[in-house]
């Protein structure tokens, strides 16, 4: 099938051959990053997932490799050799790393809840990041600092989640907990250079709960900002679902909604980072070309979208192959079908999403 708009000689299915720019080459042409998530144990095990994030990304993520839980097998150890190698990997491909992420509520070790109180919450907290953010320091171009701290159904002031910093380290100001206000400032003492975001997921489109989050989100980060506290970026995870308005209903819709709050976090000076994109397909038929035409159809008009603004400063889809894709495990379609929902297929060829993705890249103004 053609897709339509594409003008590149490429086709969905197949390779990409090597007259067709690569999704870093095309960003990197207008000041954009353009790369993905990673796994470390598959960059190390499949030599041709390795060459395939090494040539389509320019700046990458590991999923779970940064993060609390895996780093830290017990209060006084730290596992640093899934990170390295990250680090080492981008190096050797000239491509730049995001670290993810600081401060979460999920994939944090066993011992927290017996060790952690309220009485040694704060060192914990400032530790891990002195220890961590510093082996890293200025390698590093981008901090997901605190991840997913709204969530409105637990009911707290400022529509905080109920996660394990919050009930240690609340602190007096409703408006910003304190867990939040130390990870950014200590964030920014020990990596000055790295860009520091707030990043969380169902704030992109045009239902009423989205509408809701996103002005919860917006209003912690003009209150971080009126306090002081270092935040450089707002991410927007884009964990999107196929399919039309009519078929689906609002809440699979992008518009003015994510324009408008693109548009806020520029004028209080922020950039915007696109950082865990992918399109789940599990409300689609079983039709692989039906679902294809959707998903690249999801990703292009999301991307000419947000793409529009020039403060949106990197793109990374979470994950580059259908293969290893967390959502045909955590997200699954009724009838088991493997997820069609990334810019290239489980065998590794081009999918009309890496098409449709190229195009709307194509179409962006240059950032400076």
């Amino acid at each position: 099938m053609e897709l339509a708009g594409c003008a590149h000689p490429g086709k969905p299915g197949g390779p990409v051959p090597p007259d067709v720019e690569t999704l870093r080459v095309a960003g990197a042409r207008r000041g954009l990053l353009a790369g993905c998530a990673v796994q470390v144990h598959h960059l190390r095990d499949d030599p041709a997932y390795a060459a395939l994030v090494a040539q389509q990304a320019g700046i990458v993520v590991d999923e779970s490799a940064l993060k609390f839980g895996p780093l830290r097998p017990s209060p006084t150890e730290y596992f640093f050799d899934d990170a390295d190698y990250l680090f080492e990997f981008a190096k050797k491909h000239k491509q730049k790393v995001r670290g993810h992420n600081f401060v979460w509520h999920q994939q944090i070790p066993s011992w927290f809840a017996s060790y952690v109180t309220s009485a040694n919450a704060e060192r914990v907290l400032v530790e891990h990041i002195e220890h961590v953010g510093g082996r890293y320091a200025g390698r590093v171009h981008s901090w997901d600092v605190v991840n997913e701290a709204i969530l409105l159904s637990d009911n707290l002031p400022g529509g905080f989640r109920k996660s394990g910093w919050q009930v240690v380290l609340p602190g007096k100001d409703a408006a910003v907990p304190a867990y939040i206000e130390i990870a950014f400032r200590t964030a920014r003492r020990v990596d000055p250079k790295a860009m520091l975001v707030y990043n969380d997921y169902g704030i992109e489109a045009d239902d009423a709960a989205s509408v809701k989050k996103r002005a919860a989100v917006m209003a912690l980060l003009r209150n971080m900002q009126s306090r002081g506290i270092p935040v450089d970026a707002l991410g927007v995870q884009s964990h999107l679902t196929a399919g039309s308005r009519d078929a689906f209903g609002p809440e699979y819709a992008y518009g003015s909604g994510l324009r408008a709050m693109i548009a806020e976090a520029r004028r209080m000076g922020l950039k915007v980072l696109l950082t865990e994109m992918d399109v789940n397909d599990r409300k689609l038929p079983a039709d692989t070309a039906a679902r294809d035409a959707a998903v690249a159809a999801t990703y292009g008009g999301y991307l000419r979208e947000a793409l529009a603004d020039e403060a949106v400063v990197a793109l990374l889809t979470w994950g580059i192959t259908d293969k290893y894709t967390w959502l045909s495990y955590d997200r699954k379609r009724d009838d088991k079908l493997p997820q069609r929902c990334l810019p290239f297929d489980s065998q590794m060829n081009a999918a009309p999403a890496f098409f449709a993705e190229r195009d709307a890249i194509d179409g962006a103004g240059h950032r400076a």
